[in-house]
């Protein structure tokens, strides 16, 4: 008998904490528009210096 007690006081507990589910989020406000490049294109990609950025393994370790 107190077995069942504390399962309804369990499902009581459950129930009132998420019992409800939370209010809807319209798209448009989880959606945020931004300019691409803030800074203008200064940060562009640059073909002539992408070598110093140029990451191997083999060439780390020397094979």
């Amino acid at each position: 008998m107190g077995r069942e007690l504390t399962a309804d006081t369990a499902a009581a507990a459950r129930h009132a904490r998420f019992g409800k589910l939370p209010e809807r989020i319209r798209f448009e406000d989880m959606a945020e528009e931004v300019e691409a490049t803030p800074d203008g294109g200064l940060n562009a990609y640059n073909p002539e210096g992408s070598w110093k950025y140029y990451s191997c393994l083999a060439l780390d370790l020397g094979l």
